[in-house]
């Protein structure tokens, strides 16, 4: 028996290792190279804003296959490239698109000094444990034979009513205060509500369909809401803002028309893709921006 973070983490791990994800799920980076790109150029203003250090690191966490890297580079080819991965077969993959860059199991292994992180589709596969509201109060879920066991717990939570769940992603918590710890500057793109709120947001995709958390761990996605407040009450951030309104602010469809008269061939994909991003019945409202940044710095770019 297991505690369903350590499930979770243990599940997301094997899947990452063995799993080629564009089989279940397609991420911004892959629909249109001006994802990278503009992030890229969301970095390098950034950059000078932090007053144009010349040993900053631009670093990405969950690169995938590296895709958003590569288009970033284009833009803004900073020297000190860095990647934290722990899937061998990913870190292959991330070498070939970006041959120079260094790579760590953690944050903690990145050398000191000015950083600038990306993290789109990052925090949401991170564990996060699980409660549910009993009569006598609330209990945490465990896993156990591919099904839930509920155990007492003395964690802290809201008065809810009984039956209410609630998720506590400690890891992500634990990740944003390193980053603000060291003076970082980090993006992510992600998707969960605005202000927090009981309920619950775990699932699983495999194949392209919902599959079950619990079953056959390893075999698919696991994935849950970025809980955008808790992180803002932790540490100094800008936002969150509707993806829409933070790729529109940095020139997403003027950078797709610009490409498009390039490659007429492309036009057409890539004005869907553009579409895609920042539909709200697609990703453009799910989805949320947020920088986390010291409290020195001004209105970053798509927070003003």
């Amino acid at each position: 028996m297991e505690r369903f973070d350590h499930f979770m983490a243990r599940a997301n791990q094997a899947y990452y290792a063995n799993h080629d994800f564009s089989a279940d799920f397609c991420t911004a980076p892959e629909l249109t190279q001006v994802f990278g790109e503009l992030l890229g150029a969301w970095a390098k203003t950034v950059w000078r804003m932090m007053g144009a250090p010349e040993d900053v690191i631009l670093a990405e966490a969950g690169a995938g296959r590296g895709t958003l890297m590569a288009n970033a580079l284009r833009v803004w080819p900073a020297a000190q490239v860095h990647f934290i991965e722990t899937s061998a077969r990913l870190r292959a993959a991330q070498a070939e698109l970006v041959p120079h860059a260094h790579w760590h199991d953690s944050l903690a292994s990145l050398p000191p000094g000015p950083m600038i992180l990306l993290g789109n589709e990052f925090l949401d596969a991170l564990p996060v444990r699980q409660f549910i509201r009993r009569a006598a109060g609330w209990m945490e879920r465990w896993v156990e034979h591919g099904a839930y066991v509920e155990r007492p717990t003395e964690t802290n939570l809201p008065d809810d009513p009984e039956g209410s769940v609630r998720e506590v992603g400690q890891a992500a918590l634990e990740f944003c205060r390193a980053l603000a710890a060291r003076g970082a500057v980090a993006l992510f793109l992600d998707y969960g509500p605005m202000m927090s709120a009981p309920g619950e947001s775990v699932q699983a995709i495999r194949a392209g369909k919902y599959a079950d958390p619990l079953a056959a761990a390893g075999a698919a996605d696991i994935t849950a809401h970025v809980d955008f407040s808790a992180i803002a009450a932790c540490v100094h951030t800008q936002g969150p803002v509707k993806q829409n309104a933070f790729l529109t602010a940095l020139g997403l469809f003027q950078r797709t028309d610009s490409l498009g008269r390039k490659h007429p061939d492309k036009a057409g994909d890539l004005r869907l893709a553009a579409e895609r991003l920042t539909a709200p019945e697609a990703m453009g409202s799910l989805f949320k921006a947020m920088a986390l940044c010291p409290e020195h710095l001004p209105r970053l770019p798509g927070f003003e």
